[in-house]
């Protein structure tokens, strides 16, 4: 952890936390607090399809993989059609091979009409934003496979893009990217900023998803008081 790793526009101190420390946070919250991974999604991709609508770009296409950073993901294609954008999904895998809170929102999706393709070849060549859900802090070593192949297509392509928590191929604990990854204009990390994070070119914003100040109490993390339900943060020095 690094207590004071940014700070907001007002100033005020912003802790960065490791992988393994926000792995905690999410186990405490969900074990010893009873918040549902499914609220936690939907502050997320409600966060991310806001930040997505200041962007005015369209159309847009998210990049979903599966667990909590894809249902993301997924949340956030659903705020942006019902706010009237014009927004398709790519997945990383079959629609079969998602399970749990992803699944549900994929369901949701396509019971909603929302185009939802799989793979590289999937992905729409006028597509003016990318809103990448691929991988969060779980990453451990190099993107491979389908998830790869995405990430290098979005950073190949014309269109802006936004990461949702940490830039997928991106280790969010130390900011390494042993192997393909995004290079996103603007990311919106979740709870609190990672220590991967630190030196990244790129626009950050930090999200609220609704967890209490004492579930970050409870692990000695000093909890960051949101003003704004996304709030913009530098690095202090």
């Amino acid at each position: 952890m690094d207590e004071a790793a940014f700070e907001t526009a007002h100033g005020d101190s912003v802790p960065a936390v490791t992988a393994s420390e926000m792995r905690e946070v999410d186990r405490v919250a969900v074990d010893d607090f009873g918040i549902g991974v499914l609220q936690m999604m939907e502050h997320a991709g409600r966060a991310l399809a806001a930040v997505g609508r200041e962007r005015s770009e369209e159309p847009v296409t998210v990049l979903a993989g599966d667990g909590g950073n894809g249902g993301g993901g997924l949340c956030a294609a659903r705020h942006l059609r019902n706010h009237g954008a014009e927004v398709r999904v790519v997945l990383d895998r079959e629609h079969s091979a998602h399970s749990g809170p992803a699944a549900h929102h994929h369901a949701t999706l396509r019971e909603m009409g929302v185009s939802v393709g799989v793979g590289a070849d999937a992905v729409p060549a006028d597509t003016a934003l990318f809103l990448d859900a691929l991988v969060g802090y779980g990453l451990s070593g190099p993107l491979c496979g389908t998830a790869g192949d995405l990430a290098e297509k979005a950073t190949d392509h014309a269109a802006s893009i936004v990461s949702l928590d940490v830039p997928s191929g991106r280790d969010a604990t130390t900011g390494e990217q042993p192997g393909p990854g995004v290079e996103p204009d603007s990311v919106v990390t979740l709870a609190l900023p990672k220590t991967g994070l630190r030196d990244l070119d790129a626009g950050l914003r930090l999200a609220d998803i609704g967890l209490p100040a004492s579930v970050y109490e409870r692990l000695d993390i000093p909890p960051f008081v949101f003003k704004e339900y996304v709030v913009e943060l530098s690095t202090d020095d």
